[in-house]
């Protein structure tokens, strides 16, 4: 199974780091800005790096859109997972249009409300996973997964 693993760099790129047990032993993909964490991944792994892309900041989205589209085409992975933030809106679309599955991680932070990335790929999402269990209660379609 071929995993495309798609996060901006911080918090959301150490929370995907966590996730290595499942990710680890599968061909995989990483699409992330350049940043001084994310630096590291061009020694061992497989990276399209992207231009960081700002919560709220729509002409990055828009300008974005077209390699995402060609990176999730050109990979054709099988998965597409995300742990946010703002560039995961963009590749849950490309996913879903492309025929990926698009799998999203919400962040720990989020404990009471969803991200605003959160609530607008959570339909696209083919699972929804949250780090706190009251989450599902507002939100059905969620996966408590405990604390990544």
């Amino acid at each position: 199974m071929k995993l495309m693993l798609v996060c901006t760099s911080g918090g959301h790129f150490s929370t995907m780091r966590r996730l290595e047990s499942f990710w680890l032993n599968h061909e995989r993909v990483w699409v992330t800005d350049w940043k001084k964490d994310t630096q590291s991944l061009e020694k061992e792994e497989k990276v399209h790096w992207l231009p960081y892309q700002a919560p709220r900041d729509i002409l990055a989205f828009l300008r974005n859109i077209p390699r995402v589209f060609q990176t999730v085409h050109l990979e054709q992975p099988d998965i597409v997972i995300s742990t946010g933030a703002s560039i995961a809106v963009g590749f849950a679309f490309a996913a879903k249009l492309l025929g990926k599955r698009f799998v999203y991680v919400e962040s720990i932070s989020r404990c009471e409300e969803l991200s605003l990335s959160g609530r607008l790929v959570y339909k696209l999402s083919d699972e929804f996973y949250v780090q706190w269990p009251n989450l599902c209660r507002k939100y059905p379609k969620a996966i408590f997964k405990g604390y990544a």
